[in-house]
Order: C-alpha cells, then structure tokens, then sequence
C-alpha cells in the first residue's frame, strides 16, 4: 500500500546500506514481518524473501539489485530501499540514496569490518543525508560496544552517538537499555522487547553513556549545554527534538543496536526512524533549489515482460496515472501505470503524492537520476554519480542466430545498471562489457541469458597493441598488370623512417620533374596509410614517417587506383626491412587505499610490470593514500580483485591510456602468439 499525504508526518523512504552480509536483506523481512506486510517471514538462505527475488540473487544468495517494499508503522507510510552489500553493486545504492529521506547503515558487531563503512559514510555525509547506524547480529557479538565505537569514530566524518547500550548475560546481550528514554528491555525473540527495571550492575555504565550520548547532542545546543553544566536533567522531549534536529542537519549518526533474524531491536529502529526521519520537504530541497509542482526523481530502472518501469519518488504535488511527464532535454512521456510496490509485486494505484515512492510505466526516454514532472521547466539536477568500470570481458554469442537481439538486451541491462557500458572495439573487433567486477559481470551475463534467452561466452578482452620501425628504409615499388585494354601502371620510390613517439603517420612528397603527376599523389598517400592498418606483426603501425623522392607513369595506364596499389606494396615490402617492434598501451593509474594497505600496493604493481611514480594522503579521506602508478593495459585485468582483497573490498582504482612503450621478450613472444590464435 502507498502512503495518501495525510498522515502524521508524511511518507517517509529510508534507505538499507551496508557491506555484504551485514544482514540489510533480512532487516527488511524483519521490518515486513514487524509491521504486518507480511504474514510470513523470509530468509536469503531459504531463497523465499521478499527482495532478492530475481534467479540471480537467489542463485548467489546475495542482493544483486535494488529491492523496494513499503509498509505502515503506527499509521505512518515508510518505503525501504535495501540496496545490495557488494561494492560491485554500489550503484545501485548510490542512485536509491537520491530518494531517500535518510538511509540505515547496517554494520556487524565487528570493529575489525569498520573500515568497509567509509566509503558508504563519506558518500553520505557528502551528500547531507541523514543516516543512523544499525549494528546487526548483536547477538553473536564478541567485544564491547564501546570497542565498536572506537572502530566506527575514525571512519564516520559526523559524531556518532550511541543511543543504546546492551545488556549482557553469560556473554550474550540479552537486551539494551534505551539512553534517551531511559528504560531497560530485555529482547523477547519475534516479539517486542519487554520493559524491565534497570539492572544496577550496569547503573554506571548507563549514567556514563548518558551523559556522553547528552554532550555530544550540547554540542550543538547552547541551551541543553547550560543544563548540564548545571546539573539540570533535560526534559525527555527537549532530547528526542534534539536528536531529530540534529540528525536531519547532518551533525550526527545515532546508533543502534539489535538483531533482524531474531527481530531483535527493529521496533526500537522504527520508532526512531517515525520521529526523527525529516520529511520529504528536506530532500526536494536537496534535490533542485526549486521544484515544479508534481515533481519526481527516478532511482531505479526496470525492464519487465510488461515493459519499462521506472521507479520514482515524488517529490512535490500529485501525479496521476496517465499524465504526461517532462524531462530536462525535451523528452517527454505519458505514464502508462503507477504501481506501489512490495518486492517485484506491484499494486496499480490511481494517483501518487509527495512523499510515496511508486513505479512509473512505460516512461522510455526517462533515464535513472532523472527529474521529471508534470510542468516543462525546473527538471535540472547534478546527475548522481556513475562508477567508473574497472573490469571488462570481451563477449561472443554462443549461437549466431542472438547477434540480432544482443545489441538491444545489453542496452536495457545497461540502462538500468548505470554501471556497466558496453561497447563494440573498432581495432579488436570484439564486443566488450565493462563492470565493476568478476561477479558483477557474471550477473549482467546471467541476466541475458535467464530474460532475454541470449547465451554467451566471455574471455578478458584483447590488447590494442601497435607497431612502429626502428630503422629507415628506401623501398622501391612497381605495379604493372595488363588485362587487355587500359592495363594498370604505377612505380614509385619512398623513404620510410621512424619518428617520435605520438608523432602518428607523416606522408610527405619530394617528386621533381614531374616523375609522378600532383594528381596522382592522394591516392599513394591512400594506399600509404591504408598499409599502416596491419604491419607486419599484424597491429596497427603508428610514428612513421614516409616520403615519395621519385618514380615513373604512364600515360595511359597510370590511374589513381593503380598508384593507390602501388603505395600500399611499397609499405608491404618496406616496413618488414624496417626492424618493426612491438608497441604496448600503458595507463595511468590512480588507486586508492587505506594507508596500511600501500606497501601491498606496491607489491601489486611491480608485479604486473608496472612503475609507482609517487604516492600522496587522499584529499578528505583521513588514513588514505592515492598511488600514482603506470601499469601496462595487458596487466590491469583482474587488478581490481587484487585490491579487493587486500583491503576489504574498498579499494579501487581508476585508470586512462598515457602512452606506448616498447614490448620486447617473452610478453612480446606471447602477444604475437595470442594475436595469431585471434
């Protein structure tokens, strides 16, 4: 069901963050099961949750794309966005987190993972999103809070504040007891925590974490300050505004604990997610600086067999089914369905107010990040950001009879995965689709095989490697061919050298006397660089210079199609005497780490023969490093499983050509080898 405007605060969205297998997908089934949506609780394990519905998800066990559903809790509407864990599919949390009022960071109860956190929480303190910490499986946790805290501080660049501290029992938190208000629970498993009287072992602790959870609130309230400098006990409602205030400012991250499997700690969320999540007014702020009544940002695209759906959150006025939409650019289109959705079950719906996040139908020109509304001006907005890719596979269908499909099945997958391109290689010939990772592109490729029927085979693509001459050469030329009638003639003299790397093909003429007629020219310099598109290592041929000195014609049959000929033998013969070498794409590499993880980095580029030029701390990130690095292109493939793997998964890099180098030895060996087998 869909939220109608009129309730207490609102339709809220809330976003489920976090890093793989910190349990977002099995909060949201909990979330379901607590509010009535559902009747009967779902696992990922059991393959029977309401998100992560599609083959692929089921068939990896993990979220491999966005999973909407929206609920009621106390008579307030609130849609959840669980976006997947792996950081091969952050995009799609990055686009959710546009229309989202705040987002929950699911975390474990491990401060060693408390670095996976802070490339989400930078995002989003970027960003000025409100977002609360919630730390899952707190039933399995080994430590104190307090240690989890002095993991998380350092990569939050807002306060946290713990608005929770747990209750154990023979090593087993059993229950918390709720800092603002001031109350003990004990956990009750599937069903609601029960209030108990504060146990008096912990009395210190609480009184503690209290007055820390007050004075980081006083640091931005002048008044609650002065309170605790008296000794003044703040009221109860001064402290819960404050918490609201100061969350939807962006000043701090509430943080809480509980257990989703268990159902432990989600009411406690929801409660805090109903007071303190700002409404829909603050995003569309954040969105545009002004906004069209009936204004809409779209998070998700979909293809679905009844067509395309878009996945939008309203951000002002009404829109109903059946109205037209505009776009920044021109593009227009007449929804045809609203839907709300619950997983990949959508509910046809009539009309959708601000606030609701709904399904548009069959919007084609629409793309995800767009602003649309029901007016033609005011749709401009900064476009989310898009990952660049770091991993590509070359593809060929398994059978012939798909090429005619494939074109259009990878243009949907990429429309509603911002993160993959695909493009057909001009020099290689190959088709190559480009990620963000291994699994990330074995997905895509399932993808096309379980919708669209589309089989295909996938190898790392092929280098576009060049050639170039080491020695100068005057060759000679002649072509003579007599087939009755007018016959072909063309003889001519060049000078072949080499040049400067980057200097590209120079064609220069020093004919005297007429030896070759101007107008004959053109079409050697024709027949000169068509030559150059395959040397004689079988690669393109770049930074050579050649000059015409001299040669002869005929006057009947000499024509500038049998000049073109004799240009392109002249480089046929001449290039092989030329002592050709082998030329090699080397990019520049930016790749980003955590500080402790650059000696490995190190390590990673001397062993795909690369060369570090310098490394420095990275601009806003606090325990960072960007290393500066030229990697041959042939030695990238796979680099980013590398860095994943060194640094729990949040290390990345990005990469463009600088220049050619020479290849010579064994890799030039296996390079011309691999050529010819291609």
């Amino acid at each position: 069901m869909t939220g109608n405007g009129k309730g207490a605060r609102g339709p809220r969205t809330v976003a489920l963050v976090g890093p793989y297998a910190s349990g977002k997908t099995t909060l949201l089934e909990s979330i379901l099961a607590v509010t009535g949506a559902t009747t009967r609780k779902g696992s990922v394990s059991a393959g029977n949750s309401i998100g992560d519905s599609s083959p692929e998800a089921r068939a990896h066990k993990m979220s491999t794309e966005l999973n909407v559903a929206t609920t009621q809790y106390l008579g307030e509407s609130f849609t959840f966005l669980d976006c997947p864990g792996s950081v091969e599919f952050a995009q799609e949390a990055l686009h959710a987190l546009e229309g989202a009022d705040a987002a929950v960071v699911v975390t474990e109860p491990d401060g060693a993972k408390a670095r996976m956190l802070r490339p989400l929480l930078k995002h989003l303190s970027d960003h000025a999103i409100p977002h609360f910490i919630f730390v899952n499986k707190i039933d399995k946790a080994h430590g104190s809070i307090r240690e989890l805290l002095g993991a998380l501080a350092p990569v939050s660049d807002r306060k946290l504040v713990l608005r929770q501290v747990p209750i154990w029992k023979n090593e087993i938190v059993t229950g918390f007891i709720d800092l603002a208000l001031d109350r003990a629970f004990v956990y009750r498993e599937h069903a609601p925590s029960e209030l108990i009287e504060r146990p008096k072992e912990i009395d210190e602790r609480f009184r503690e974490a209290r007055y820390e959870m007050l004075e980081r609130l006083a640091d931005y309230d002048d008044h609650l300050m002065e309170e605790l400098l008296s000794d003044i006990e703040p009221p109860r409602d001064e402290v819960f505004a404050d918490l609201a205030r100061e969350l939807a400012e962006g000043l701090i991250v509430p943080v809480l604990i509980g257990s989703a499997e268990r159902d432990n700690g989600v009411r406690r969320l929801l409660k805090a997610l109903r007071h303190e999540v700002p409404e829909v007014t603050r995003l569309a702020a954040r969105a545009a600086k002004a906004l069209p009544e009936g204004a809409a940002r779209i998070v998700k695209t979909m293809h679905t067999t009844g067509g395309k759906l878009s996945v939008a959150r309203v951000l002002s006025g009404t829109i109903k089914d059946g109205a037209t939409l505009h776009a920044a650019g021109g593009a227009e289109a007449r929804i045809g369905g609203l839907f709300s959705m619950l997983g990949a079950k959508t509910t046809k719906i009539n009309e959708a107010h601000a606030g609701d996040l709904v399904a548009f139908g069959r919007l084609e020109p629409m793309q995800t990040g767009a602003i649309v509304s029901l007016t033609k001006a005011g749709q401009a907005a900064d476009a989310p950001p898009s990952l660049t890719p770091v991993h590509a596979l070359a593809l060929s269908v398994s059978d012939r009879k798909d090429d005619v499909k494939l074109s259009q099945a990878l243009h949907k997958i990429c429309e509603e995965d911002l993160s993959l391109a695909y493009v057909h290689h001009p020099e290689t010939h190959e088709l190559v689709l480009s990620g963000q990772g291994d699994i990330h592109l074995k997905v895509a490729l399932e993808r096309l095989a379980n919708r669209f029927g589309i089989k295909l085979t996938s190898r790392p693509p092929r280098i576009p490697y060049r050639e170039t001459i080491k020695k100068p050469v005057t060759q000679h030329a002649r072509h003579k061919k007599q087939s009755g009638g007018h016959g072909q003639f063309g003889d001519i003299t060049v000078e072949i050298k080499p040049l400067p790397r980057g200097s590209g093909i120079v064609f220069d003429e020093r004919v005297t006397g007429g030896a070759v007629p101007k107008s004959f020219i053109p079409a050697i310099e024709k027949g000169v660089r068509e030559a150059m598109h395959a040397g004689p290592l079988g690669f393109q041929v770049v930074d050579v210079g050649v000059t015409l000195t001299d040669g002869k014609y005929h006057d009947v049959d000499s024509s500038n199609e049998a000049f073109m000929i004799t240009g392109r033998q002249a480089m046929h013969e001449g290039l092989p005497l030329c002592a050709p070498v082998l030329l090699e794409p080397v990019m520049a590499v930016k790749i980003h780490v955590p500080s402790d993880a650059t000696s490995a980095v190190n390590g990673m580029v001397s062993s795909r023969r690369g060369h570090i030029l310098g490394f420095d701390a990275r601009d806003g990130w606090s325990g960072w490093d960007v290393v500066d690095a030229h990697i041959p292109e042939s030695e990238l493939h796979g680099l980013i499983v590398d860095l994943r793997s060194a640094t729990l998964g949040v290390g990345t890099y990005t990469a463009v050509f600088d220049h050619l180098q020479e290849l010579t030895g064994r890799p030039a060996e296996q390079a011309l080898a691999a050529a010819k087998v291609a």
